[in-house]
C-alpha cells in the first residue's frame, strides 16, 4: 500500500526521478506497458442484441409460438395482433434501456483534461491521459487531481474529496505522514490524492502511482461493469407466473386434445380448439399492460420530483424495507454551518447571538477578516469551513467587502497545519488589530487573556478550563470547533513570529453539516410504515453519529460501526450482525457494496440514496438505487433507477407511498386479467368436455385477450391510491400475487364468467335452433347458422361480463357504491367504450364478417345484459356477507 511507504521509498519503488522528472524514452515505454491514463468501458449492447434482450421472457416465448401457429393455420388476422403486442413491448424496453447505463460514460467526463508533470527536468501542461505511473505531477489550487497520487511535497494542501469519500470538509494533506494500519479508510490518507478529487487550497507534489483503471475511480468504474443487472420482484413474479401459465396452457391443450380424438372429433378440428385453449390460457396484453401502467406511475411521480430512469423500480419501491441514505447532501445540506458560539463564558445557539455586544461583534469581525473565502448570496469560494464564517456574518448584516474596505488587511501569516492558526492584520483607524483563528489547543497556547463583558482579565486555568470545556460539549456534538484571539498593535513594523503571541481570546464557533429540516420526519414516518434508515458515509464516525442520533436513526453508539471493522469480518459474521448496525462511518465505495449486499442477503428490498462518485456501485447494486439531482454527480444519476429532482430525501418516502399504490394496481390488473382468462379456459375446456361445439372462436378470445380487457386493465392500473397504504409495513416480496385471497377470488370469478358464456351459448343455440326442451342440453346436429348465433352470444357475454367485473376488482371487500363510481372515470369511460366496441364488432358487416357473428336482435341484447352484470350483483352480494360477518366478528 502506498501510503504505507515513505517518500523514498516510493521513489525507489517507481523508479522516477523527482527532480527532473521521466524522459521521453520511459513515458513511451511505461504507457505501452500501462496504456493511457483513461477509463475502460464494457463494449456497447448494440440494437440488435437489445431488441433480443427483450424477446428473452417465457410470455414472449409462448406469444411468439402462438403467433407462428396461427399464420400456419392460416389465422393471419390472429398473427398481426400478436405481433403487434409483442413490438410494442419490445420498443417500450428497449427505449427504457437505451437510456440507462450512462455511469461509465460520465465517469469518463470526470477524467481532467490536462495536468501539469516535470518530464526531462522541464514543466510541461499534457492531456491528463497521457500520463504514466512514475510522472511527477505538480498540483496547484483549483486543479482536479488526474490520477492517483502518493504525495512527496505538501505546503497547506486541501483537497476536497466529498464525491469519492463522502468527506463534507477538504482534507489536509502531508506529505510526510506514513501510516502503519493497511486498513487505514480513504478519507484518512492524508498522504494520497485521488483522481477526480479538487484541490482547494495549497499546492502540492506528488507521484503518478495509478491511472486509468487502477485508480480509486477505476475501481469504481471496474465495480459498476461487473454488476449484473438483477430481476426486481415484480418482473421475478411475472417470469414465474410466465412459465406456470405457459406449462399449464401445454398441459391443458394436450389434454383437451385427447380427450377430443376419444370422442371421435377430426383432428384438425381438435389441433385448432387445442390452439384456441392456448391462446386463451395466456393473457397476450399482460406485457405491455404491466408496462405501460409502470409507465403512467412515472409519469405521476415526475410531479412528486423524483425522475423514475428504470420502468420496474416503480414497483419495487413499494416493497423497499430499508433506507441506506449516504449522509452528506442526501441527509444533511452538504454544507458547513456555524450552529453555536462562545462568547462571555456562556455558550449559546447562534440565533441568540446579540452582534450589538462587543465581544459577539469582535467575534464576528475576527472570524470575517481572517478569512480568504468570499461569500455573497449568488456566489461563494473558497474553504468550506470560511465560508461558513462569511456567512454567519452575513446573517447579521455583517459582508466582508464592507469590513475589508474599513479595515484593510496590511499583514498576514497563512494557515499552516503544523500551527493550525491563520493571522491577518487589519488596520482599526489609527491602530492595527491582529486577528487570529484556529484550533482552541494551539489558540490558547499563545493567548495570555481573555476578553470578558468588555474586559480584558488575565487568562487564568479556571477560564481555560471552561473555555476548554464548551469546546468539548461542542465536540461530543460532532461541531467543528474554530477558536478566535485578537490584540491591538501601534503599528506594523513587528516581527512576524510575534504576532502570534500575547493574545487575548475572543470566543470560539461551532459549525457542522446540519440535517435538512424536513429529513426528521420522513425518517419517523419511515419508522411507522415498517421502514428502516440506515446512514452509511465516508464521514467520521462521531459526526456520523452525531446527526444519526438527532435525526432518530440511531440511539446508541454502539449501532455506529467504522468501514475497517467490516473488513475483519468474514461473510457469514457480517450477515448476522448486520442488523444491529444504523451507522456505518469512513467507508469506502467497497464498502457500501458489501452492505447493501449484506442487507439484501437477509431477504431485504433495499434502496440506497447518494449524490457521489463513492456511491454509485452500492447505488446501481441497491434494488433501488436514487441519486439526487441538483448535487449529485452525473455518475451517480446513471448507476441509479430513480433521481430526485429537489434533492429532498422526503421525497423518497412519497415516491415509496406511490410505489405501495402502483404495485396494488398492478396487481388489480393482473387478476383482473387472469380472472377473465380463467373465465374463457372454463368456457372452452367445460365445452370440449361435455362434447359440445366451441363457444368461441380464437378471434374472439383475442379481441376479449388484447381490446377488450386492455382499456379496463390499464384504467384498474390508475386506480386513485388508498390514503392508508403507509400505515402497513412492507409487503413480503416473496409473497404470491395471489396472496390474501386473491387466488381463490380470480378461481370463482373466472368460474362464474365461464359459466355465464356457457349459458348464453346454450340460451342462443337453444332459441335458434328452435330446440326449445331441457334436455339435451345442447342441441346436437346445430345449423352453421345456429352454431354462429350461439358463439355471436356466448362471445359477447364473456366481453361485457369481463368489463362489469372490472368493477369488482377496485376492492377486495367495500362495494362499489363505498368506494365511489364516479372516483376512477377511467375505469368508467373505459366499461362504456369496450361496451361500444363490442356493439360495433357486432353491427357493422364488415367486422361482422372478419369476427364471424351475427347482429343481435333486442331480445338477444336483454340475455347477454342479464348474464354480463351478473358478475357484479353476485360480487357484491359477497362482498356485503363478509363485511357482515367482519363486523360481526368485532
Amino acid at each position: 500500500m502506498w501510503f504505507q511507504k515513505t517518500v523514498g521509498t516510493v521513489v525507489m519503488e517507481t523508479e522516477t526521478d523527482i527532480l527532473n522528472g521521466l524522459s521521453d524514452e520511459e513515458v513511451v515505454r511505461r504507457r505501452e506497458m500501462y496504456g493511457l491514463n483513461k477509463l475502460q468501458g464494457k463494449k456497447k449492447k448494440t440494437m440488435l442484441r437489445m431488441i433480443l434482450s427483450q424477446l428473452n421472457d417465457v410470455l414472449i416465448y409462448i406469444l411468439l409460438a402462438a403467433a407462428v401457429v396461427s399464420l400456419i393455420l392460416g389465422e393471419e388476422s390472429d398473427a398481426i395482433v400478436i405481433a403487434v403486442v409483442i413490438v410494442i413491448n419490445a420498443v417500450v424496453g428497449v427505449i427504457q434501456e437505451s437510456k440507462a447505463e450512462k455511469s461509465l460514460e460520465a465517469l469518463k467526463k470526470l477524467s481532467t483534461p490536462k495536468a501539469i508533470v516535470k518530464r526531462n527536468g522541464e514543466i510541461l501542461e499534457i492531456q491528463s491521459e497521457e500520463l504514466v505511473p512514475g510522472d511527477v505531477v505538480i498540483i496547484d489550487a483549483g486543479r482536479f487531481i488526474p490520477c492517483d497520487l502518493r504525495l512527496t511535497e505538501t505546503v497547506n494542501l486541501k483537497i476536497e474529496e466529498s464525491t469519492l469519500t463522502g468527506e463534507s470538509v477538504p482534507v489536509e494533506k502531508a506529505a510526510d505522514t506514513v501510516f502503519e494500519a493497511s486498513d487505514t479508510s480513504l478519507g484518512d490518507q492524508r498522504n494520497m490524492a485521488f483522481m477526480s478529487t479538487l484541490a482547494a487550497y495549497g499546492r502540492g507534489i506528488g507521484i503518478a502511482i495509478g491511472t486509468g483503471m487502477n485508480t480509486e475511480i477505476g475501481k469504481i468504474a471496474r465495480m459498476l461493469e461487473e454488476q449484473k443487472n438483477e430481476l426486481t420482484p415484480l418482473q421475478k413474479k411475472l417470469e414465474e407466473l410466465g412459465k406456470i401459465l405457459g406449462f399449464g396452457a401445454i398441459i391443458i391443450c394436450a389434454l383437451i386434445f385427447i380427450v377430443g380424438l376419444l370422442q371421435g372429433r377430426p383432428v384438425f378440428q381438435m389441433f385448432l380448439t387445442a390452439i384456441s385453449l392456448a391462446v386463451a390460457a395466456i393473457p397476450e396484453g399482460l406485457p405491455a399492460i404491466v408496462t405501460i401502467v409502470l409507465a403512467m406511475g412515472v409519469q405521476r411521480m415526475i410531479k412528486e420530483n423524483a425522475i423514475v430512469r428504470k420502468l420496474p423500480a416503480v414497483e419495487t419501491l413499494g416493497a423497499v424495507n430499508i433506507v441506506c441514505s449516504d449522509k452528506t447532501g442526501t441527509l444533511t445540506q452538504n454544507k458547513m454551518t456555524v450552529t453555536r458560539f462562545y462568547t462571555n463564558g456562556v455558550l449559546s445557539p447562534i440565533s441568540l447571538l446579540e452582534p450589538d455586544k462587543q465581544s459577539n461583534r469582535l467575534l464576528l469581525e475576527n472570524m470575517m477578516l481572517c478569512n480568504d473565502a468570499t461569500y455573497s448570496e449568488n456566489s461563494k469560494t473558497g474553504d468550506p469551513t470560511e465560508i461558513a464564517l462569511l456567512e454567519m456574518g452575513f446573517k447579521f448584516n455583517l459582508f466582508k467587502d464592507e469590513l475589508n474596505k474599513a479595515h484593510a488587511r496590511t499583514d498576514e501569516i497563512p494557515f499552516e497545519s503544523d500551527r493550525k492558526l491563520m493571522t491577518t492584520v487589519n488596520r482599526y483607524e489609527n491602530k492595527y488589530y491582529v486577528m487570529t483563528k484556529g484550533a482552541i489547543d494551539n489558540l490558547l497556547k499563545v493567548c495570555t487573556k481573555a476578553f470578558i463583558n468588555g474586559d480584558m482579565v488575565p487568562l487564568d486555568e479556571n477560564i481555560k478550563s471552561d473555555i476548554l470545556s464548551a469546546a468539548n460539549v461542542m465536540s461530543d456534538d460532532a461541531l467543528r470547533v474554530l477558536g478566535g484571539a485578537y490584540k491591538v498593535i501601534q503599528d506594523t513594523h513587528v516581527e512576524l513570529d510575534a504576532l502570534e503571541s500575547d493574545l487575548i481570546f475572543i470566543g470560539l464557533v461551532g459549525m457542522i453539516d446540519p440535517p435538512r429540516e424536513e429529513v426528521k420526519a420522513s425518517i419517523e414516518l419511515c419508522k411507522s410504515s415498517g421502514i428502516r434508515t440506515i446512514m452509511i458515509t465516508g464521514d467520521h464516525k462521531n459526526t456520523a453519529f452525531a446527526i444519526a442520533k438527532e435525526l432518530g436513526i440511531a440511539e446508541q453508539e454502539s449501532q455506529a460501526v467504522f468501514g475497517s471493522e467490516l473488513d475483519k469480518l468474514s461473510e457469514e459474521e457480517l450477515y448476522s450482525a448486520i442488523d444491529n448496525f444504523r451507522v456505518f462511518a469512513r467507508v469506502s465505495p467497497e464498502h457500501k457494496v458489501k452492505i447493501v449486499k449484506a442487507l439484501k442477503a437477509k431477504g431485504n428490498i433495499v434502496s440506497m440514496t447518494g449524490d457521489g462518485v463513492n456511491d454509485a456501485p452500492s447505488l446501481k447494486m441497491a434494488d433501488i438505487g436514487v441519486a439526487m439531482g441538483i448535487t449529485g454527480t452525473d455518475v451517480a444519476k446513471g448507476a441509479s433507477d430513480m433521481i430526485l429532482t429537489d434533492d429532498n430525501f422526503s421525497t423518497i418516502v412519497s415516491a415509496i407511498e406511490e410505489g405501495r399504490n402502483i404495485f396494488n394496481n398492478i396487481k388489480k390488473s393482473i387478476i383482473f386479467l387472469l380472472s377473465c382468462n380463467t373465465g374463457e379456459l372454463f368456457a372452452l375446456f367445460l365445452a370440449i368436455l361435455l362434447g359440445w361445439a366451441a363457444p368461441l372462436k380464437p378471434i374472439h378470445i383475442l379481441w376479449v385477450n388484447l381490446i377488450t380487457d386492455t382499456l379496463p386493465a390499464l384504467s384498474l392500473g390508475v386506480d386513485p391510491g388508498d390514503k392508508d397504504v403507509m400505515k402497513g409495513n412492507p409487503r413480503n416480496p416473496k409473497e404470491s400475487l395471489f396472496a390474501g385471497g386473491a387466488g381463490i377470488r380470480m378461481f370463482l370469478n373466472g368460474l362464474l364468467i365461464g359459466l355465464l358464456t356457457l349459458t348464453a351459448f346454450v340460451i342462443g343455440a337453444k332459441v335458434y335452433s328452435g330446440n326449445n326442451g331441457i334436455f339435451p342440453l345442447f342441441p346436437r346436429n346445430l345449423s352453421e347458422e345456429a352454431l354462429t348465433h350461439a358463439q355471436t352470444m356466448a362471445f359477447v357475454v364473456l366481453s361485457v361480463s369481463q368489463l362489469f367485473h372490472a368493477f369488482n376488482m377496485r376492492h377486495p371487500i367495500k362495494s362499489i357504491f363505498q368506494v365511489g363510481i364516479f372516483t376512477n372515470k377511467n375505469l368508467l369511460a373505459a366499461v362504456l367504450i369496450g361496451i361500444f366496441l363490442q356493439e360495433v364488432v357486432i353491427t357493422v358487416p364488415a367486422l361482422r364478417a372478419t369476427f364471424g357473428v351475427y347482429e343481435l336482435l333486442a331480445r338477444d341484447w336483454i340475455t347477454v345484459g342479464i348474464l354480463s352484470i351478473m358478475p357484479l350483483i353476485i360480487n357484491e352480494i359477497t362482498k356485503a356477507i363478509r363485511r357482515g360477518l367482519k363486523k360481526a366478528s368485532v
